[in-house]
């Protein structure tokens, strides 16, 4: 659903989970008479919306006037005709589909705006769009009494039916009203008859019904009244029918402001705003894209709530979403509040467009090979960032998404973060050279810098303890104080102490890099010395560590008991610097230990026995090993614990997932077979039961339980030629069987083995478990076919009337992801991705141009985290990488650099660098422990991590 947002009301009381919503900025209301709008910048606002309706197949016409429109787009971005420029610069701009057929026509018609100004252009383009029979008109699909399909749309001058020519004038409706899918006009009696005429539309759901209703009253408001309409006052006991009214001035008020000189003029001149060409480049070095000066931001007369879009786009909590096919940046907007509600003229809002980094002359002539799209997958961060406007409606904020529709079907990049997207981040490939070359180049050096990186990490998750969720607790009184004591009293010492360790190592590899004053330089080209010394003073903390088994069960025994401390715990993991699961934190100082013996390892494997610091880096292993071999057992136990306790939160219907004995083996998306053929379910492996669920239609997106069968007495066997369905496979429990089928052949061996090991596990315990689910339905004949997949639109809409009292949004979890990739993950998988973590710089290719921008990166738990820094404090964006392929770039792909590997699944694509053969090596294998490409086979043991 796309819904637009109240600029006169806080975003945040208007969008539930800003992590999942997209806004885009569009033109609104468009008036009949260009006149109306004074002012270049807002003329220039609305051209762009004109140039991507265009683009998006929504501003049809026939060829003649595509042609001419395009024409005043080239006029306004490059300037005078000159065919060697105009034909290299249709063929690097695809202004529509198809564009070729129609260029010599662009051209000639561009032969005839010689002189033209961009702000001519632009006056032009909307003279031209405005008498388009399309021009403004966004189709909402409905049907008719008779079941006929039409669309309808809403304009300045009422209501259309399908076309312009179908249209229920403002002055002929008396009434507008929505009746749960029914869409109802009440037409005021003709003259010649005493009846009154209602019309009744059928739309695709409540929602959408009731979108559409509200457009058509704000449209009526804005064109027809004279001043915003008085607020309805709340009834005393019980409200009836809905109380939205249009905010905001109307276009009368609009144009009157303005004319009374009620806002200051902005002084704002249009630039050609892409200049591909050498004459360009050499004459107008400087006017790469259009520039509004800073004092612009106090207000622009008949343009939209200025300070509404800068607020949007400033605010880290949304992501913008880029649907202009431009390639530069729209002016910066900035204004106070209260000037922002001052001029609220509500008739354009921006259209962000892409800006396309300047290329020095020698690539701008090199021919470019077409690539994949570098810009395609939400979220996230996690997995939120999407895009599910297929039919590019004028709206807004992406509220809900299709539980049937995965989201890598339409959805933005998870890159497309404007402050990830800022071309002054663009490395230049001299300076990136000049700079390697200055460092040292051996591998020892590569894993002491690895171990400072990924100290950077631990130190800000333990800060996420220490810092902000010790801060949060201050605040509330909502814990008692001997948990309070018990979890900060052991996390203090821990981040005392990391903090030193790092400030050392820092201190070091300056050392090694000659970055300081180092008497004997040979000396300080080691890294063993300081890890023994630490690891040795590391012992001391061991008291802490062997704490955090208490400390987690003792938080969960808390939030179980108390509903104020659960909520809470839920409100902090909704911040950003919590990007994990909360207790996922607390078992980070365990997880660290692992790392530094990984790390040990490694540094030993290279150096020679007779290297000055092999001894050293020897001792360190043997002590560090020591103590992982001493809380092994423990971490493995608590692992388990925070993993049922992860995956209760996204089940409803088994209140007692959580029980002594029970260990988690492998969740993933199967299809069962029903009398309605093969349906997506969720399947959750234990060793003692198997659930399968179906994702809620709810806010919360939980998985609902719908039934289980017990391991005990099991049999399995593979039945793809009793049912014609590939990878299939028939579960027969004492009461129960279903029949399940795996997206592929590896998915179907996976569930094989890990099922038969389980029903193995179950063999050999004492006998059958007791009936454990709390809410499920009974295990009859596949009662979940009639609980879920009947449900009506309406029944769906009324259950998102009370969003405030469902639970937060859980679709950035594994659970999720494996659900819209179809794929599975086991307790083994999450395992390694414990000991598959890394941290550093990367560079990614920014969109589709030569440039690249250093990120900086943070791979764990299946997914990497996007940073502008390492200083940041929270993840900017995030790529889940379960489904995802690891490759290298080929011939054809014209990207001729080293190091280079490539993330890609369906038509998402992404190409990282790293700095050097050993940083690339490792993103390497620590990737590939998360992508599909990596065939783990069970022979896999822990300490190879890397043997795929």
């Amino acid at each position: 659903m796309m819904v637009w947002l109240d600029l006169l009301k806080p975003v945040m009381k208007q969008i539930r989970r800003p992590k999942h919503v997209v806004v885009k900025f569009v033109v609104k209301f468009f008036p009949p008479d260009h006149a109306q709008l004074q002012e270049e910048l807002t003329r220039y606002l609305f051209a762009l919306q004109v140039k991507q309706d265009l683009a998006q197949g929504r501003l049809t016409c026939n060829d003649t006037s595509t042609a001419l429109l395009i024409s005043h787009i080239v006029q306004s971005e490059i300037g005078d005709f000159d065919e060697t420029i105009d034909r290299e610069h249709l063929a690097k701009n695809k202004y529509i589909p198809h564009q070729e057929a129609l260029e010599d026509k662009i051209m000639e018609f561009h032969r005839n705006h010689m002189g033209q100004t961009p702000a001519e252009s632009d006056f032009q383009l909307l003279e031209v769009a405005r008498r388009l029979e399309m021009y403004g008109i966004r189709l909402h699909p409905a049907k008719d009494r008779e079941g006929t399909k039409i669309n309808l749309a809403v304009a300045n001058t009422g209501i259309l039916g399908h076309t312009k020519i179908n249209a229920f004038n403002w002055a002929k409706v008396r009434k507008l009203s929505f009746k749960r899918k029914r869409f109802l006009i009440k037409l005021r009696p003709d003259v010649n008859s005493s009846f009154q005429d209602t019309l009744e539309f059928l739309m695709a759901s409540r929602d959408f019904c009731k979108s559409f209703w509200k457009i058509c009253v704000e449209h009526h408001a804005f064109f027809r009244l004279f001043e915003e309409p008085k607020p309805k006052p709340k009834p005393v006991l019980f409200s009836r029918g809905s109380s939205f009214r249009f905010s905001g001035r109307t276009q009368k008020q609009v144009l009157d402001y303005v004319k009374e000189g009620g806002h200051k003029k902005v002084q704002f001149e249009r630039k050609h705003s892409k200049i591909h060409s050498i004459r360009s480049l050499t004459a107008q070095p400087s006017e790469q894209h259009t520039e509004v000066p800073k004092q612009s931001a106090r207000a622009y007369g008949d343009s939209n709530d200025a300070a509404a879009v800068q607020s949007c786009r400033q605010g880290k909590e949304l992501k913008s979403s880029t649907e202009d096919t431009g390639q530069h940046k729209s002016p910066s907007l900035k204004k106070s509040p209260k000037e922002g509600r001052k001029v609220d003229g509500a008739v354009v809002s921006t259209v962000e467009e892409e800006e396309e980094p300047a290329k020095d002359k020698m690539q701008q002539n090199r021919p470019q090979s077409q690539q994949p799209s570098t810009g395609s997958l939400t979220g996230s961060p996690h997995l939120s960032e999407l895009s599910i406007n297929s039919q590019g409606g004028p709206s807004v904020a992406n509220m809900t998404l299709s539980p049937n529709l995965s989201p890598d079907a339409k959805q933005s990049s998870p890159l497309v973060s404007p402050l990830l997207n800022d071309p002054s981040c663009i490395r230049a490939d001299d300076e990136e050279e000049v700079k390697r070359k200055r460092f040292p180049t051996e591998k020892a050096y590569f894993i002491a810098k690895e171990v400072a990186t990924t100290e950077r990490t631990y130190l800000k998750d333990l800060e996420v303890i220490t810092s902000w969720f010790q801060s949060a607790v201050s605040k509330e009184d909502c814990m008692p104080e001997t948990l309070k004591n018990l979890i900060f009293s052991n996390f203090e010492p821990l981040h005392k102490f990391h903090t030193g360790f790092l400030k050392e190592i820092e201190q070091r590899l300056a050392l090694w890099e000659g970055r300081s004053n180092a008497h004997i330089k040979g000396d300080y080209q080691r890294i063993g010395d300081i890890m023994l010394k630490n690891i040795q003073s590391m012992k001391q903390l061991t008291i802490h560590l062997r704490k955090h088994n208490e400390i987690l069960i003792e938080l969960e025994n808390g939030i179980k008991s108390s509903r104020k401390l659960e909520t809470f715990c839920r409100d902090f993991e909704l911040q950003k610097v919590c990007y994990l699961p909360l207790n996922t934190f607390l078992l980070r100082p365990l997880h660290r230990l692992m790392h530094y013996k990984q790390i040990m390892e490694r540094l030993c494997k290279h150096y020679p026995p007779s290297h000055t610091d092999f001894r050293d880096s020897r001792a360190a292993l043997a002590e560090i090993s020591e103590m992982v071999a001493q809380l092994h057992g423990n971490m493995i136990k608590m692992e388990n614990f925070q993993k049922l306790h992860e995956l209760k939160k996204d089940l409803i219907g088994m209140d007692n997932l959580v029980i002594p004995g029970r260990e988690f083996i492998r969740l993933g998306s199967l299809s069962k077979l029903s009398g309605k053929g093969l349906q997506q379910r969720m399947f959750f492996l234990f060793n003692d039961i198997l659930l399968y669920t179906s994702r809620g239609l709810t806010a919360s997106n939980q998985f609902k339980v719908h039934g289980h069968l017990p391991l005990y007495g099991m049999t399995m066997e593979e039945s793809e030629e009793e049912w014609g369905v590939p990878h299939c496979l028939t579960l027969r429990g004492q009461h129960q069987s279903i029949v399940v089928a795996a997206s592929t052949r590896a998915e179907m061996d996976k569930w094989t083995e890990d099922i038969q090991m389980a029903i193995d596990l179950a063999e050999k315990s004492s006998g059958p478990v007791p009936e454990l689910l709390a809410s499920s339905p009974p295990d009859n004949k596949s009662p979940d076919e009639t609980t879920v997949d009947q449900e009506s639109e309406d029944d769906l809409s009324a259950s998102r009337t009370s969003l405030e009292r469902q639970s937060p949004h859980r679709g950035n979890t594994t659970v999720h992801v494996c659900w819209h990739r179809n794929t599975s993950v086991s307790m083994i998988d999450f395992s390694i991705a414990v000991e598959n973590q890394l941290s550093g710089n990367l560079l990614r290719k920014f969109k589709n141009s030569n440039g690249w921008q250093k990120l900086w990166v943070v791979f764990t738990n299946f997914c990497m985290f996007f940073y502008k820094s390492h200083q940041d404090n929270h993840p900017l964006a995030s790529l889940p990488l379960l489904g995802y392929s690891l490759t290298l770039p080929t011939e054809s792909e014209n990207i001729h650099k080293d190091y280079v590997f490539k993330l890609h699944f369906k038509s998402h694509v992404y190409y990282f660098r790293a700095e050097s053969e050993y940083t690339f090596e490792r993103w390497m294998e620590v990737i590939r422990s998360a992508t599909s490409s990596a065939s783990r086979t069970r022979a896999l043991s822990h300490k190879e991590p890397h043997a795929y």
